[in-house]
Formats: structure tokens, C-alpha cells, sequence
């Protein structure tokens, strides 16, 4: 996650204020979506055990600390692209490739120096009812690199998340395979750069590959292995965002929890006041300041963030498991349920 709090004034870009409360007029059930066995085989594809063995590699020495364009970050992406490669999982045809390059003079414009060329990572399962509408499952695979020698891992920032989306991606590929594949499109979108300003995801929302107009959703994640002093030994999860442009979108997640892992959602961080300023802090923010309702998931800010002791040692492997498949069946959701989600905030 980008260490630097985004100015106050940003604020003024947003004047909706998120809560724990559903929404007024919004159904308490609004997920018209049958959890059935296609649902049941691709949601127990998620496993512990795949998640650590991807993020043993992605936050490894290797990989150097996967700083943006670095040789190291490079690295992670062939990996990342590999394993679609392996699932049989292809890339947006308008893109061309699972690659859509970063420039450094985008990047530079925007405070990033003299940070060289890099790729955001894009794999894509159309939709078989209605595959021009997109929902996007993100995280950032970059890190803050190696400092004095020393490599700073990035397991749980944001390893966490990128494992966890190479995992969506198996699980939805699972279910398409046997014939239930999901009625919107969904698109697993890797970006660079996050941790330099959130260049990767600026720069798709600028560039997108689909219009953002189609662009149903975001569900972001970064950090999600770990978890903070505040909630030792918990079932928790942050999320952040969730209600900010979408009533629907909160519900939704919500109503997919308690059909999973039942998981503590905890709103601490769901509030455009909160001085740690988290919901502008991720890759999610680039796709709601376009008006595409997103929501954000979040461990929170742990003895080891941005230090060279996150290591995938440390990792809650079950409970990533578990917040992976909530992810996953909010996105499934969204993906098949019949009507669009409305964006009725602003």
C-alpha cells in the first residue's frame, strides 16, 4: 500500500461519507445469485496451501523487492503471466497481450523521477451473457524494492493480494470450464507502481482497455495476509469504500460473507475523515474518482509494513484463505447476478 497520505484537499473530490449502516430503500437481500455446485467446486479451488506456494515465489529473494520496472519486478511478472498461461486464462484481445506497458514519462509527469518503463498485468475471462460489462478484481504486484542490500519482500504488501488474485482467477477458470462460467466479464488487473503514487492504476483508468462507463466494479485488494495489533488472533477483515458511490455494493458483500467465512468486517477505516486517509491510499481510488463503485480490502497497518521483515513467514495462510474466498464470491456475485449494480451516490 502507498505509504504517503494523499493531501487533505482530496477530500474535496468526494463529499459522500461512508458508514456501517446499509443504506435507506436498499434490499437486505439483494444478491439474486444461487450459490450452486458450479459456485461450491470453483470457491474450493481457493486453498491455503496454492496461496502460499505463489507468494513463496513472488516475495521471494529473487524478485528483489519487485520495485517498480526493476529487473526483480519484471521477474514476478513473467511469473504472474505463467500461471494464466498455465490456467488457461488469456488476455484482454483489444490489449493484445497480458502486458500493458507503463511509460517512465507517465510516471515522471506525476512525481515518479526517474522510475523506468513498466507493465500493469492484465488476464481476462469473458463473460458469457453479458461480456461487455467488466468487473475488476485488483491489486498492486510492485514493492518499494531492495535498500542497502537488503530486500524488502513485500509478502503481505501487497504479495498477499497478488497471490490472492491469481487465485480468483483459477477459481472463476474452474467454474467457466465446466460450462458456468460468469455472465459479466471479469478482469484481473495487476498494476505497477502503486507504491510510487499509484501510477499503474492512474494509468489504466486513464488508458483503459474496456470503457470505464461498462466498468461494473473494482473489489481492490492490498494487504489482506496479516493482521494489525488492534485485531490479534481475529477473523477480520478492513473494508473501505464499499458504499461510497454503489448502496448496493456494501449489501452485497456483506450478504456474501455471511454465506462464507462470516468474516468481522470492520468499517474502522470507511470514512473520508479518518486521518490515516486509507480509501485514497490504494488502487481502488483512481477507479472511483471515474464514478466505478469499488471496494477496498485491507488488514490494516502492521508491525512490518514497509519493512524488510514482511516476509511470507509471517503470513496467516488460512486466513487469507478465507479472505480470498470472500473476495471471490462477492465478485462472483456481482458477475452473475441479473441486473447491473447502480451507482447512486456521488
Amino acid at each position: 500500500m502507498k505509504k504517503l497520505l494523499i493531501p487533505l484537499f482530496a477530500l474535496a473530490l468526494m463529499t459522500s461519507c461512508g458508514t456501517a449502516q446499509v443504506a435507506d430503500g436498499v434490499s437486505a437481500n439483494p444478491v439474486a445469485v444461487k450459490h450452486d455446485k458450479a459456485f461450491a467446486d470453483a470457491y474450493k479451488m481457493i486453498k491455503a496451501e496454492d496461496l502460499k506456494k505463489n507468494l513463496y515465489v513472488i516475495a521471494s529473494d529473487e524478485m528483489e523487492g519487485r520495485d517498480t520496472g526493476s529487473k526483480g519486478q519484471k521477474k514476478a511478472g513473467e511469473y504472474i503471466v505463467n500461471y494464466y498461461k498455465s490456467l488457461g486464462v488469456s488476455y484482454p484481445k483489444a490489449l493484445g497481450s497480458y502486458y500493458q506497458k507503463v511509460p517512465s514519462d507517465f510516471m515522471k509527469k506525476r512525481g515518479g523521477g526517474n522510475l523506468p518503463d513498466s507493465e500493469n498485468i492484465l488476464a481476462f475471462i469473458e463473460g458469457s451473457e453479458k461480456p461487455e460489462e467488466i468487473v475488476v478484481v485488483s491489486a498492486h504486484y510492485d514493492h518499494v524494492g531492495t535498500k542497502n542490500g537488503v530486500v524488502y519482500n513485500g509478502a503481505d504488501d501487497d504479495g498477499s493480494g497478488t497471490v490472492a488474485v491469481m487465485e480468483m482467477a483459477k477459481a472463476f477458470q474452474e467454474a467457466k470450464k465446466a460450462g458456468k462460467g460468469p455472465k459479466r466479464s471479469v478482469l484481473f488487473l495487476h498494476v505497477t507502481g502503486e507504491e510510487h503514487g499509484l501510477f499503474g492504476s492512474e494509468y489504466y483508468t486513464d488508458n483503459p482497455v474496456f470503457p470505464l462507463a461498462n466498468t461494473v466494479v473494482d473489489l481492490n485488494i492490498d494487504m489482506i495476509g496479516r493482521d494489525d495489533p488492534d485485531n490479534r488472533g481475529k477473523q477480520y477483515v478492513y473494508v473501505i469504500g464499499s458504499d461510497m458511490l454503489s448502496s448496493e455494493l456494501k449489501v452485497i458483500n456483506e450478504v456474501a460473507n455471511k454465506k462464507t467465512n462470516n468474516l468481522e468486517l470492520n468499517y474502522k477505516y470507511d470514512d473520508l475523515n479518518d486521518p490515516q486517509q486509507l480509501y485514497y491510499r490504494s488502487d481502488h481510488y483512481n477507479f472511483a474518482k471515474n464514478n466505478v463503485p469499488v471496494a477496498f480490502f485491507f488488514d490494516g497497518i502492521h508491525e512490518d509494513y514497509h519493512k524488510p521483515t514482511d516476509k511470507p513467514d509471517k503470513i496467516d495462510y488460512k486466513l487469507l484463505e478465507k479472505r480470498t474466498q470472500l473476495v471471490f464470491t462477492t465478485a462472483w456475485d456481482i458477475a452473475n447476478r441479473a441486473d447491473r449494480i447502480v451507482v447512486d451516490k456521488k
